[in-house]
């Protein structure tokens, strides 16, 4: 892959292997869990793999848990949090493979999770990404993500999120797009239409590149045996005003660049539709806004949401100009992007109302 000239010459050193998929986990202060997510990497049937961690400016003792006990981990030190999508672009420039998998560091993979991926997406060159199974905790009982779902505000949700797994998504089968808690994407397509948007610093960047890719043409599956098991927001906090300020501002970026214009239209309806349902969530302590509220507070909510709403739109001129350019490369028609949008969007309530 093309690499950044601006990176200091110590990363762009040459590799002295030529592996088939590229895994890149950010990390910043995951030391209590990152050792068994590389412990699971080591134990893959597909041998074909390098995993580059690229470190966050972590204080704990993640450093050297991979400097002493996992020595061939290609390791990127950052001095400072430069987020999850420059991370993982960071780590991207450094790979020279046919595929990236992105691999978030509070994971355990199962053995058979690389292989399931690369399989999957082995069988069509237009493939570009491919989701795994995603399973929540280290029972894994309780799906995660099977990929993911668009409401038209630009607010995404993972399918399936919270239902106990049955294998009723079993049968690889076509998604929207990925979450990049564990994805595997073709190199060949990131180089045609971009990295990581590095404006959104962390959340929806998935939202944004998926949304991207299909509009560029390229087809997304989901690999049921590729299994992980995700132990959920431990570095940025299941429920935090870091989080819940990100999901808002960026997803009104993924309106602006990646959403038909008819929706950017109909935007105060669908959000004024979505509010009403967050407002019931509060009133009745259910669904994911209520545990957003009982960290924040109420008030606190309310300035997190306006806050983002400012900052959004400080860099609206921007995002137009994105828009422009994305817009100006699709390979699909409106009407096929409306009509696979409808096909996988998720309703108000099924977005809200489950944790």
């Amino acid at each position: 892959m093309k690499r950044d000239s601006n990176l200091p010459a110590e990363w762009t050193d040459a590799k002295t292997s030529s592996p088939l998929i590229s895994i890149i986990i950010v990390n910043l202060n995951g030391e209590e869990y990152l050792g068994d997510c590389l412990r699971s990497l080591d134990a893959q049937s597909f041998r074909e793999f390098e995993v580059i961690v690229v470190d966050n400016g972590s204080t704990d003792g993640s450093l050297s848990l991979i400097r002493n006990k996992f020595p061939w981990v290609r390791l990127i030190d950052l001095e400072e949090n430069m987020g999850f999508s420059r991370g993982n672009n960071l780590g991207i420039v450094k790979a020279d493979t046919k595929y990236i998998a992105t691999l978030n560091n509070d994971t355990i993979a199962d053995s058979g999770w690389l292989e399931a991926l690369y399989q999957a997406a082995e069988m069509d060159s237009t493939i570009g990404m491919v989701a795994s199974k995603i399973l929540l905790g280290k029972d894994g009982r309780t799906i995660d993500s099977v990929g993911m779902l668009v409401y038209p505000d630009g607010m995404s949700r993972q399918q399936g999120r919270g239902e106990t797994d049955q294998h009723q998504f079993d049968g690889i089968k076509d998604i929207l797009f990925p979450s990049a808690c564990a994805a595997l994407y073709r190199c060949e397509m990131l180089q045609r239409i971009g990295y990581f948007d590095e404006d959104f610093f962390s959340y929806c960047e998935d939202t944004d590149l998926g949304l991207r890719a299909r509009l560029a043409g390229w087809k997304a599956v989901l690999a049921p045996l590729a299994e992980i098991r995700h132990l959920y927001s431990q570095t940025g906090g299941p429920y935090s005003s870091f989080k819940a300020y990100h999901v808002e501002r960026n997803r009104m970026w993924v309106l602006l660049k990646d959403l038909p214009l008819s929706y950017i239209v109909m935007f105060p309806l669908y959000s004024l539709w979505r509010y009403l349902v967050q407002a019931y969530s509060l009133l009745t302590g259910k669904g994911n806004v209520a545990r957003f509220a009982e960290s924040a507070g109420r008030s606190g909510l309310m300035m997190v949401v306006l806050r983002a709403y400012v900052d959004a739109l400080s860099r609206l001129p921007k995002m137009l100009a994105k828009r422009r350019d994305i817009w100006s490369r699709k390979l699909l028609s409106v009407t096929e992007y409306k009509r696979l949008l409808r096909k996988l969007h998720i309703p108000a309530q099924d977005l809200i109302l489950r944790d």
